[in-house]
């Protein structure tokens, strides 16, 4: 299996056991959040390794974060603690349809003040991918240059680089910056992972087609626009197609969808698989985390995802 890099700020995240509004709710129940861990165990269900970069604050939220990414078989050889800043924290409303209401507390969280030197020591020996989203350039100018330098390096080094936007708009200074760095980094990527709102945003276009054109012309070889429960359009070059989504009962909690379908994508490539089946097998991991209350609770192991594939009959 491959060694996969990546990097994000994961926080603490709280669940409200009952529905209303979170000002109303007394209890909840803790979970650990963020894109780049949905996907890192995404990954390291299906049997991958995965290395992850991030700093924690020296907190009780913080050591259960890395006993946490440890559990789930996640290398934290990269993961920090810094003694004067605390770990980002978020709390997410119960819904039974729909996006739940989530209040985030990072600002000058411990994650915020990563930069160059977190990644002096990185050793990237015997990795052939890494994974990065529009998130860890939102949260400071030292976050920033970190990013740009993995990429450079990854690109310098023949690594694989997926990215997925993840649009944290409420991060940035202003809009426009947000587009031109988060463009700046996509394109400098083999794999774009764009939301269809996210592309139109970012591209000013507004049809699949016109946003994949976007980051081939900017030399990115394959672009998949997620869909929702639409499911997909992926272009690569030359090769274009309609992935439908996933059927399912009942949606508990949309959050997490989107790094699940990246898991799918990615370890599908990865693993040698044609392009129409791993963009099936991210539709199909979306679906899964779509029907649980966590935002990684839900994504399978590979038994589990070969069972719901095979249960259900879905037309590319």
């Amino acid at each position: 299996m491959s060694k996969i890099i990546t990097v994000g700020e994961p926080m603490a995240l709280f669940v409200a056991e009952h529905e209303g509004a979170l000002e109303n709710v007394e209890h909840f129940n803790r979970f650990v959040a963020g894109a780049e861990v949905n996907f890192s165990i995404g990954m390291s269900r299906l049997g991958h390794q995965i290395t992850y970069i991030t700093q924690l604050g020296n907190d009780p939220f913080g050591k259960n974060i890395e006993t946490f990414l440890q559990h789930n078989a996640i290398d934290t050889t990269y993961v920090t603690f810094h003694p004067n800043y605390i770990t980002g924290m978020q709390w997410k409303q119960k819904v039974v349809s729909g996006d739940p209401e989530v209040f985030s507390a990072r600002k000058n969280s411990a994650a915020s003040h990563m930069g160059l030197d977190t990644i002096a020591n990185l050793n990237w020996d015997g990795f052939d991918h890494i994974h990065l989203t529009g998130i860890p350039p939102a949260l400071s100018a030292g976050c920033r240059e970190m990013v740009y330098e993995l990429i450079k390096e990854a690109r310098a080094r023949g690594v694989q680089i997926s990215y997925d936007p993840n649009l944290r708009p409420g991060l940035w200074a202003d809009k426009e910056e947000m587009v031109q760095v988060i463009n700046d980094l996509a394109c400098l990527a083999d794999i774009v992972l764009p939301g269809i709102e996210e592309g139109k945003l970012l591209t000013g276009r507004q049809e699949v087609q016109g946003i994949a054109d976007y980051y081939h012309a900017a030399g990115v070889k394959t672009v998949v626009v997620k869909l929702g429960a639409k499911g997909a359009f992926t272009s690569s070059q030359g090769e274009q197609f309609y992935t439908n989504g996933f059927p399912v009962e009942q949606v508990v909690d949309t959050v997490g969808a989107g790094d699940g379908f990246a898991v799918g994508v990615v370890s599908g490539i990865l693993e040698g698989l044609p392009l129409k089946e791993a963009v099936k097998r991210g539709a199909a991991i979306g679906a899964i985390v779509v029907t649980f209350p966590g935002d990684n609770d839900g994504l399978p192991n590979r038994n589990h995802l070969e069972e719901f594939i095979g249960s259900t009959s879905v037309q590319l």
